[in-house]
């Protein structure tokens, strides 16, 4: 079926596949077959042991080196890995040199040096493989003589090679074989079996066994004691006068290296951290021996919040023990992967957009980050972005339709000119000299045109957006007359759009675009959709058929790309040779445009990004966010990390063998049940490639789930797992990734069309292992959370520019909505069998790990006794009581010891997080004023969303606001959530004005007792500050309806107060006072 020019919907449970108009674009390139692994030096294959594994020279870094170069190495070279330059350990059967340590799992002593061995002896331990220098076996060799070996033939696969003269062959035997010196002895007569060679393969390429084996090995020789030379700093060296030596020893290095705190910024944090903990300690005895029986109810309520909240700390403090930060590469990618005259070897990366409503997401701001997207350093073919509109709105869709128009003319100028940021709307708004650094004489030219493209590109998308307010009564139409498939838009069939990627389309310059795909998954009546979680595992299916990267980039509509090279950032850690396959995704921090300088609602959450997940990334990693990050297609797929044996070996050299018995026969257990479960998972794995096969062929009969057949149970196991899509199957099998060779893309679409079908997750394990996890609406925590607990770890990346920027809302009652979105999910996490208390164990998950996410799922509690301890304040200068009885010298001394440690551990997390004074201030403030509104009604609402199954929502409705910069900040916005907070200020004002006025009409002596409750107030009030600040507004006035709540509450409080009083001691019977009057 023909679907060139159209584009593509369609339902597979209704039998629906309509095409409409779409561009037609080129089946997708193949990746290129992998070729064996071959030997670094000699350029020949790496051997295979007998356990059936290449073999591995070095085990730090793997760089491949076959078995007769690393014999070389060992003895005639510096006896290190040309790569990481870590000393060569000794192999089972090698020969053993000068600085060789004992280790039971290699020595073989009794026949280390047993020379009894014949010619055939030397044939079957070296001709197995191929003929070298440097074997152990040579040593068969040493009685040769020179002379008795006249001119031989070249032998080459069992036969003679006339093109090649005899005397170009020749055994080298090394010094130590009878003392003569090196010897080059003719190779003739000897009746030794040839060694398997390649007839088509020339023998000097071949190498081994010919005098151009020994001359290579001499010029690599002479190359490594070059480089051991530059290493060295020695100017004498030739090696310096090589170009291209110390580029090839760059492209050795790693790509990133971490970089922890110095000892002088961390000892004294942790230091600091036990004294806090000691001096907690002290204060909670100090807290419970000395109650106050006046206030017993006042003094245990205290007591019982400051425990909440010293637990609450503990779980916040400990996960940022080891804090971390890392550096990356970028040239040593370019290096090892972008080799001049060759293809990239780059992976391929697909990127996920999501957008749901374009009139609270404005279409503008999508296409400045799918033109980032587009304009990224990073090859084309190896980009593919993907759009999701789960809205099913046609703004969007015309929008993304012009970006693809306008970005013919946007890519080549950004990669011409090299600008950054290449989202044009933050690149033309910049306020800096865009002619500094330019030295091209046609970028002013240029840049002067594309920002006229760029302002009619506007006009068009806002265009677009005011004909979208009003819907016409039958619907929006396409300009061929076909009905838009999404008019409703809870009742519509799937759609795809390839918008970019054929050959055909291309920019201005004649250059290729990177694919661009529009999608809108299927929506029908009476199906949960799962919200963001099921738009991006619909994703995760399409991409997976139409390009099947291995790496996938997700960022929401509003977050483009800031740095070019973010996408070579998160591949310096991804494509690591060493550590890359143990990392599950890579997380950038979050930055944002557009708020005010003094950031009053703390929207820029510097305190968490560059502290806690700092913190985080020392330990398995940081938490997923929910935007900006990196993932591994494969760990998406619920599969556990690989796992790295270590060798088994007596737990030291020291002692001896018999002394560790009981430690090594319990790790040789544990060893034995892990190579059990390695075994089980490979036949696993190769059951499923065999299922694949049958997969592909067509299986016909499978009707049962008890079939015998373990083909076809496996089938069945695929099927359960990823539902039933033979072509996503087959793609979850590809570790590399790539898609079927001569693929079409007619098929291809038809498949993809069925994988994004309202019903094709039912009885799988998408939601639930597989994809992005389903049961809260922060499905970002939770999905990181599955992938840690199967023992993949995650990295924190923080360029020097930040990668990647969003808006966020700065707004008071925006800022607090968004808040009570993400207490909710984590309300629901707590309340679900994925609770990070109880799920999890036995897993890869790190203990101080799960403490921080205990932390992130059960924060939203901690609004209780937070409401309750603000409004301590009040109550004890109403009541004229405290919370403390009567403070003495050594309280005094815990007191302040308290407050001094929690002052120094926040200027000493300042100190090495980096984070200013204000930005840490801020952060402070919007924990209270958060804690008491959106956590609060965070947790009521997921109680009775999880326990009732009522759902409430605290809708945010706009009710005006101001022209000019930052105007959003001064917009007042009514919201339930603003009541709490204005209650608490009010009350603890009232409380503050009563206790003055009681101590001036009582004298002198009632200013003591006044100053701890007078400080305790103001320490709520000056928490709020920022949000009394915010109901103000420009205005200066608090709204009416505001004012009015609150003052209720606050005078329903005080009545209750009056009539009940309950922290205060009652006392029952006659006041007995003493008399004044001397009756003797």
């Amino acid at each position: 079926m023909d679907t060139s020019g159209r584009l593509v919907a369609g339902s597979r449970n209704r039998n629906e596949f309509v095409v409409i108009n779409a561009d037609e674009f080129g089946g997708p390139k193949p990746l290129l077959e992998l070729s064996r692994q071959i030997c670094q030096i000699c350029g020949d294959d790496i051997q295979i042991t007998d356990d059936g594994e290449p073999f591995v020279a070095c085990h730090e870094c793997g760089f491949p080196v076959c078995r007769p170069c690393y014999e070389y190495e060992r003895r005639e070279g510096n006896q290190s890995c040309p790569q990481c330059k870590t000393r060569y350990k000794r192999h089972k059967g090698s020969a053993r040199v000068e600085g060789d340590e004992d280790e039971d799992d290699v020595d073989d002593l009794e026949n280390e040096f047993d020379f009894s061995g014949d010619l055939h002896h030397y044939k079957d331990q070296e001709f197995h493989g191929r003929l070298n220098v440097g074997s152990q076996t040579d040593v068969g060799l040493m009685n040769l003589d020179c002379e008795s070996y006249p001119n031989i033939a070249l032998l080459t696969n069992g036969e003679e090679d006339q093109g090649i003269s005899p005397d170009h062959c020749a055994i080298v035997v090394p010094t130590f074989f009878g003392g003569h010196g090196r010897q080059v002895i003719p190779y003739s007569s000897v009746s030794l079996q040839p060694r398997p060679m390649d007839p088509d393969k020339d023998l000097s390429v071949y190498g081994y066994g010919s005098v151009a084996w020994k001359d290579r090995m001499e010029e690599w020789k002479k190359r490594q004691m070059q480089m051991a030379n530059f290493q060295g700093g020695n100017s004498d060296g030739d090696g310096l006068d090589d170009p291209d030596l110390s580029m090839m020893d760059e492209a050795r290095q790693p790509l990133s290296r971490k970089l922890p705190i110095p000892s002088k910024k961390i000892n004294p944090y942790r230091l600091i951290i036990i004294l806090r903990l000691v001096i907690l300690g002290f204060f909670f005895h100090y807290r419970l021996l000395h109650p106050v029986p006046d206030a017993y109810g006042l003094w245990i309520t205290s007591v019982i919040c400051e425990l909440w909240f010293a637990i609450s700390w503990i779980l916040d403090q400990f996960p940022k023990w080891y804090p971390i930060e890392r550096e990356t590469y970028l040239d040593r990618l370019s290096l090892r992967y972008e080799k001049e005259g060759k293809p990239s070897e780059l992976a391929s990366i697909d990127i996920f957009v999501s957008t749901v409503d374009p009139l609270k997401e404005p279409p503008l701001i999508t296409a400045n980050t799918v033109l980032s997207i587009l304009a990224v350093d990073y090859p084309v073919d190896k980009v593919a972005c993907y759009v999701s509109d789960d809205g099913a709105a046609m703004l969007t869709f015309e929008a993304i339709s012009e970006t693809t128009e306008f970005a013919k003319k946007w890519v080549p100028f950004c990669k011409k000119f090299s600008i950054e940021p290449r989202a044009p709307e933050w690149y033309f708004a910049q306020k800096i000299d865009y002619l500094k650094n330019k030295v091209h004489p046609a970028f002013v030219r240029e840049r002067r045109a594309i920002k006229r493209d760029y302002e009619e590109f506007k006009v068009h998308i806002n265009g677009l957006v005011a004909k979208a307010q009003r819907t016409p009564e039958e619907g929006w139409t396409m300009q061929d007359g076909t009905p838009w498939p999404g008019n409703d838009i809870r009742d519509h069939p799937g759609m795809i759009q390839v918008l970019l990627g054929d050959n055909n389309v291309l920019d201005v310059e004649g250059n290729k675009l990177p694919r661009l795909v529009y999608i809108s998954r299927e929506k029908r009546p009476g199906f949960d959709h799962h919200k963001k979680a099921g738009a991006m595992n619909a994703l995760i299916r399409v991409s997976a058929i139409m390009s099947n990267a291995p790496y996938i980039l997700n960022v929401d509509c509003d977050h483009y790309i800031n740095n070019s090279k973010a996408l070579r950032e998160a591949m310096c850690f991804m494509m690591d040779l060493t550590s890359g396959k143990k990392v599950c995704y890579v997380q950038f921090p979050q930055r944002f445009d557009g708020i005010d300088r003094h950031d009053r609602y703390s929207n820029r959450n510097v305190v968490f990004f560059d502290i806690n997940m700092k913190g985080l990334d020392g330990i398995q990693g940081p938490i997923y966010v929910g935007t900006g990050c990196v993932f591994r297609r494969q760990a998406l797929y619920g599969h556990d990390a690989p796992v790295k044996e270590k060798p088994p070996g007596k737990t030291c050299n020291c002692w001896p063998k018999w002394c560790c018995l009981c430690c090594s026969s319990r790790r040789n257990k544990k060893g034995n049940k892990r190579q059990k479960k390695k075994k089980m998972k490979s036949r696993e794995a190769s059951s499923q490639v065999h299922a694949l096969e049958k997969i592909n062929e067509g299986v016909e009969g499978l009707d049962g789930e008890n079939c015998e057949n373990p083909i076809v149970a496996s089938q069945f196991t695929l099927e359960k797992k990823f539902g039933q899509s033979p072509v996503f199957i087959a793609s979850t099998l590809e570790e590399n990734g790539g898609i079927p060779h001569g693929a079409k893309s007619s098929s291809l679409l038809k498949e993809a069309i069925h994988v994004i079908t309202c019903g094709y997750e039912d009885k799988t394990e998408w939601g639930k292992e597989v994809g992005w996890i389903y049961g809260s609406v922060t499905e970002d925590i939770l999905t990181g959370f599955k992938m840690h607990c199967h023992g993949w770890r995650s990295v924190y990346c923080i360029p020097k520019r930040p990668a990647f920027k969003g808006s966020a809302p700065i707004n008071l009652s925006d800022r607090l909505h968004q808040v009570l979105r993400w207490a909710l999910g984590s309300v629901e996490i707590f309340m679900s069998k994925h609770c990070p208390i109880w799920y999890g164990y036995g897993g890869g998950l790190k203990w101080l790990e799960r403490l921080s996410y205990i932390n992130s799922v059960i924060y939203p509690w901690t609004s209780i006794p937070l409401i309750v301890y603000c409004t301590l304040p009040a109550i004890c200068l109403l009541s004229g009581h405290f919370i403390v009885s009567e403070i003495s010298n050594y309280a005094a001394i815990i007191f302040m010891s308290l407050f001094l440690s929690i002052a120094i551990t926040a200027i000493l997390e300042m100190r090495w997080g980096g984070v200013g004074i204000e930005d840490w201030w801020r952060n402070e403030q919007f924990w209270v004023i958060g804690g008491v509104s959106s956590h609060f009604f965070a947790l009521l609402q997921g109680l009775l969303k999880v326990l009732a199954g009522v759902n409430t929502n605290f809708t945010v409705t706009s009710k005006g606001g101001d022209d000019g910069e930052f105007s959003e900040l001064y917009l007042f916005k009514w919201t339930s959530l603003l009541i709490p907070p204005m209650t608490l200020m009010i009350i603890n004002i009232i409380g503050v004005a009563a206790g003055m006025s009681n101590a001036i009409n009582n004298g002198y002596d009632s200013w003591g007792p006044l100053y701890g409750k007078l400080l305790f107030a103001i320490w709520v009030i000056v928490h709020l500050y920022p949000f009394l600040k915010g109901l103000m507004g420009k205005q200066n006035r608090a709204p009416t309806i505001i004012v009015v709540w609150s003052f209720i509450l606050a005078s329903i409080c005080s009545l209750l107060w009056v009539r009940v009083n309950p922290f205060v001691a009652k006392f029952k019977g006659p006041i007995l006072e003493i008399c004044g009057l001397d009756c003797d």
